[in-house]
């Protein structure tokens, strides 16, 4: 009988030992969980010397959320950036992207925005937009491919994993109203078009990659509308001047738009209103 008795404290004794021990790992996982959550965010701006990336790293480095803005452009610059922006160089060739990218990921925090603004429309008199077929140069396109599509993509390829995390993360692609095939009613600009045309296949396709690999990123092709930088500057005469964007605008819009999205398992296309493009 007291063998009996001294069995059943015995395993009653463990049972607790048990449940506490389970306890305490909950109690740690939560308060991993928890710490995931209250992390420090990093934010991401990719070709970061255009108008609207500037602007955007301006609006970033006054969010008090964010505690780290990379800016990533082929050029140092040589402003007087706030204490919490790092500058990066990169000449956007695989190799260096896929460096850059392994640099961002051993850095401390996680991402919670990252834009990629890279894009072309003319330089100089060599690349113009064609108004008809006889102006397609092989070259013009090549050159306006591997800016707005080409680039892109080798950054989605490379920051799946880097992006991966516990942190809700938006990654904005910049795109154009005039890459959407059903809405084209006007032709003309071919290299243009059909770049972010395929930037818009691209980002449709790597989303549904994304939504395996990285649940946690949304990714958004964005068009911004016309806004006054160096890409539209030699084509704004016949725009409206209530249609003419300062940078700042697009910025401020962009960041409104993105502020509290949780991912959907697919890409959008959104314009500066955050409405949806037809693809």
């Amino acid at each position: 009988m007291l063998a009996r008795i001294f069995y059943l404290l015995f395993c009653r004794e463990w049972v607790k030992a048990i449940t506490a021990r389970h306890l305490d790992r909950d109690s740690t996982n939560k308060g991993g969980e928890a710490g995931l959550a209250e992390m420090s965010a990093k934010a991401l701006v990719i070709g970061a010397s255009s108008g609207i990336a500037q602007r955007l790293v301006h609006r970033l480095s006054g969010d008090q959320r964010i505690e780290r803005i990379y800016a990533i452009s082929r050029q140092p610059t040589e402003t007087v950036l706030p204490e919490q922006v790092r500058w990066l160089t990169c000449d956007y060739s695989e190799t260096d992207i896929a460096a850059t990218a392994a640099l961002l990921s051993d850095e401390p925090g996680e991402f919670s925005r990252v834009f990629i603004c890279n894009g072309m429309l003319h330089e100089g008199d060599s690349i113009r937009p064609e108004k008809r077929l006889e102006d397609i140069d092989l070259f013009s396109i090549e050159s306006v491919f591997r800016v707005n599509t080409f680039t892109p993509l080798l950054w989605l390829k490379h920051l799946v994993g880097p992006l991966r995390s516990g942190q809700t993360c938006t990654l904005t692609l910049f795109s154009a109203r005039v890459g959407s095939i059903s809405d084209n009613k006007l032709g003309g600009w071919y290299s243009y078009r059909a770049s972010k045309a395929a930037l818009n296949m691209l980002v449709q396709t790597a989303s549904i990659e994304y939504a395996r690999r990285a649940k946690n990123v949304q990714l958004v092709a964005f068009h911004p509308g016309t806004t006054d930088t160096a890409l539209s500057r030699p084509f704004q005469g016949n725009v409206p001047a209530d249609k003419l964007f300062p940078p700042d605008f697009v910025a401020a819009q962009l960041l409104s738009i993105i502020e509290n999205m949780a991912p959907v398992g697919h890409a959008l296309y959104l314009d500066w209103q955050g409405r949806e493009i037809p693809w």
